[in-house]
Formats: C-alpha cells, structure tokens, sequence
C-alpha cells in the first residue's frame, strides 16, 4: 500500500511530502511517546502521534519512518514543517482521533 492509499481511504490532509506519496507502507504504529517509538516501531511504517514537534521528525528518520499522521486536529510546528520537507518525511494530519485512523488503517490493511 502506498502512503497515497492512505490519504485517498482516510482524506487526510497532507501538510509535506507531496512528491513523495508513492512510498510503499509495510506497517504502523500508534504512540505519543517517543522513546518508546524509537523502540518499537519499524521502518517502513505509518505512524499516529498527536505530537506535533520537530522532535517527531527526528524519529521517524531515526527509525526511517516513511510517514506520520498527526491526529485530533492538531497543527504541525513551522519547524517541523520545514525539517520533515528536508528529509523527505510525509507529515499528514486529521482531526480524528488516533483510535478512529487506526480503525481505519486496519480497514485499509495496515
């Protein structure tokens, strides 16, 4: 599934990455702590957080996250904004819940 899959099955917004929705999505995670997604999550993923730092950038490329949804219609820090556009990272956002996208991406096959 790709991270465009995504986006069309969940309509959600895509705040960076646009040339980059064609990345391939093997899993998921769902997680506000950050420690423990460096831990846990796998590359390749789809993760939910309601963070919405630059710190979440960090970690995804530490993990080689491919994407983050940000969920309960929080905004995304300007700083955020511009280091995930400088390392590629797709930052989505929603004002659904985590549980909801997470519903939705187990529908999807995630």
């Amino acid at each position: 599934m790709t991270i465009q899959d995504i986006v069309n099955g969940l309509n959600l917004q895509v705040v960076t990455g646009e040339g980059h929705l064609n990345q391939k999505i093997e899993a998921g995670y769902v997680g506000d702590l950050l420690s423990v997604v460096m831990g846990k999550a796998h590359p390749d993923s789809v993760w939910v957080t309601v963070q919405s730092h630059v710190n979440i950038i960090a970690v995804a490329t530490l993990v080689d996250i491919r994407c983050i949804i940000v969920s309960e219609g929080f905004s995304v820090d300007a700083d955020a904004i511009q280091k995930a556009t400088d390392e590629g990272i797709v930052v989505l956002t929603s004002p659904q819940s985590s549980y909801e996208i997470v519903k939705q991406l187990g529908q999807l096959g995630i």
